[in-house]
Formats: C-alpha cells, sequence, structure tokens
C-alpha cells in the first residue's frame, strides 16, 4: 500500500504548468512543510515535500493558494530519477496528490490567501470557497462574499 497523508504550509506559491501531450493536462509544483514531532529539549523542525497535483485540482491549487496556506495533502509516494547535463544522475520523491483540502489562510489567523482577493468564506474545519466578492447578497445574507446561488445557515440549522 502507498498512501500518504499531510498537513502543512506551502513554501512558496504552486508553479502550474501544462503537459505536451495533445490534452494539455495542467500540473502544479509546490513544497509542502510539515513540522516534525519534538520533544521540550529540541528545537522545532520541518520536513520540506515536494508535491504534484495534475488536472482541474492543480488549476484550483494555483489560482487560490499562497505561501503560508495550510492545506491537508492525500496521495502516493512517487521517486524517480533524472540525468543533469553533466551526466550526473539526480534522484528524486515527490508526493503526487490525489486530493488537496485547503484549511485555512496564509497569515495564520484563518484569513484568506491574499487579503481576500478571492472573497471566500472559511468554514469550520474544512475547505474555504470562492466565491464573486461582487457585493451581491444571497438568501437574504448580510455577509457579501458568499457565492451566488448559496445562502447562509446558522448553526441552528445543522442537524449534527
Amino acid at each position: 500500500m502507498n498512501s500518504v497523508i499531510l498537513i502543512g504550509r506551502l513554501t512558496r506559491k504552486p508553479e502550474l504548468r501544462y503537459s505536451n501531450s495533445g490534452n494539455q493536462t495542467a500540473i502544479a509544483r509546490f513544497s509542502l512543510a510539515v513540522d516534525r514531532p519534538f520533544s521540550r529539549d529540541q528545537e522545532k523542525t520541518a520536513d520540506f515535500i515536494n508535491i504534484v497535483v495534475f488536472g482541474k485540482q492543480a488549476e484550483n491549487c494555483e489560482r487560490y493558494l499562497d505561501k503560508g496556506r495550510q492545506v491537508a495533502v492525500q496521495g502516493r509516494i512517487q521517486t524517480g530519477s533524472y540525468k543533469t547535463q553533466t551526466g550526473e544522475t539526480r534522484y528524486t520523491t515527490d508526493v503526487v496528490a490525489d486530493r488537496v483540502e485547503f484549511l485555512s489562510g496564509g497569515d495564520r489567523s484563518g484569513a484568506p490567501a491574499g487579503g481576500g482577493q478571492y472573497g471566500g468564506q472559511s468554514y469550520g474545519g474544512g475547505s474555504q470557497y470562492g466565491g464573486s466578492d461582487n457585493g451581491a447578497k444571497s438568501g437574504g445574507s448580510d455577509y457579501s462574499g458568499i457565492p451566488e446561488g448559496f445562502q447562509s445557515v446558522s448553526d441552528d440549522d445543522i442537524p449534527f
């Protein structure tokens, strides 16, 4: 079984490219800083893990993620190698993501990445949804960042 689940913060904005094949698949790459467990005697350290995402999910990562943003990644480990121009062999280890969940904003306060540029609303322990910030109110809500076609709900309306 080859399965990985990571939670960490982006070390840089994802880089988006498209494959040269006929279908032009989107490919996003970014690095994730994942804290290592530590004891009181040790200094806090992190592992820096390379992540690769494909397709529409790659485009969403490039659009909505930024440096410092906390995400959860589920996927598999993939190793590879390539030769440099000098003939030296380099080995790589990446996590190929099947799923990326946006957990919090980049400034550690839960605010949307990019200063709210996408008009997103953070919902509890889940993803951040991008909406238009055109000031349109939906469902009588006083929050103008709710995407069109959605409405605000209170905690009393949720059955659990």
